[in-house]
């Protein structure tokens, strides 16, 4: 392949999920003519990249192998979308669920093409028929931090092998959102656990990645603002 003016590193991003913006933002200093090289682990992005390439004109010019990565090689075309209005388009994204109530205490959750069932907000049977509002909150940010460390270090080259991330909750007084007691409040007064990786990288560059994802997390920015979040960062060998 003719050598790339640029290069722009996706990771295990595919083209739904923002790699396309990053491809973009790279692109956009380039010359009409000249060379990006992506590199990216994900294998859709074979069959996508090509295909995105000549909605926009621009010219997919091949891959190959690379360090752990395919990279792929795209000239810039004379027309490229306005990288601005995709940005703000991105921005400015909401994201809807749609909640049904469904039989007995449940609700059937509808969230873009895909439905799972809610049971009801205090359960504390360790078997239920469906997790709680409360098990979805916790789940909503273990996940959230989970695959946004994964996803960081998939686009730094930084080696994880594992990550475990195990959450516990509590409410102020479950006793109230029961009906049980007059006083209090049902509001989650506290969130810990312990964020396990395992990774043959140096601890400081582990640490800074976790420090990354926690300051670039929605539900976390947003969880604790209101309550208090303690999650400790272990290292495991």
């Amino acid at each position: 392949m003719e050598n790339a003016h640029a290069v722009c590193d996706g990771g295990d991003l595919d083209c739904g999920s923002g790699l396309l913006l990053i491809i973009k933002k790279s692109m956009d200093p380039l010359l009409n003519g000249q060379i990006l090289e992506v590199r990216s682990r994900e294998r859709s992005v074979a069959e996508d990249l090509p295909a995105w390439c000549r909605m926009v004109d621009h010219e997919f010019l091949g891959s190959e192998p690379g360090d752990n990565t395919i990279r792929y090689f795209i000239r810039k075309g004379s027309t490229q979308a306005e990288l601005e209005n995709d940005l703000q388009a991105a921005k400015g994204y909401e994201w809807s669920v749609r909640a049904r109530g469904d039989k007995d205490l449940t609700a059937k959750i509808y969230s873009r093409n895909h439905t799972f069932i809610a049971g009801q907000p205090a359960d504390f049977s360790p078997k239920v028929n469906a997790p709680s509002a409360i098990d979805y909150l916790l789940a909503s940010l273990a996940a959230c931090l989970t695959v946004g460390y994964k996803a960081q270090a998939s686009r730094k080259n930084i080696e994880i092998d594992h990550v475990e991330l195990i959450l516990k909750g509590g409410l102020e007084n479950v006793l109230f959102h029961m009906e049980l007691d007059e006083e209090g409040s049902p509001k989650m007064n506290r969130i810990s656990g312990t964020f396990y990786v395992s990774s043959p990288e140096a601890e400081d560059l582990l640490e800074e990645l976790w420090c990354n994802t926690v300051a670039r997390s929605p539900i976390y920015q947003t969880l604790h603002q209101l309550i208090t979040i303690d999650i400790k960062h272990s290292i495991v060998f």
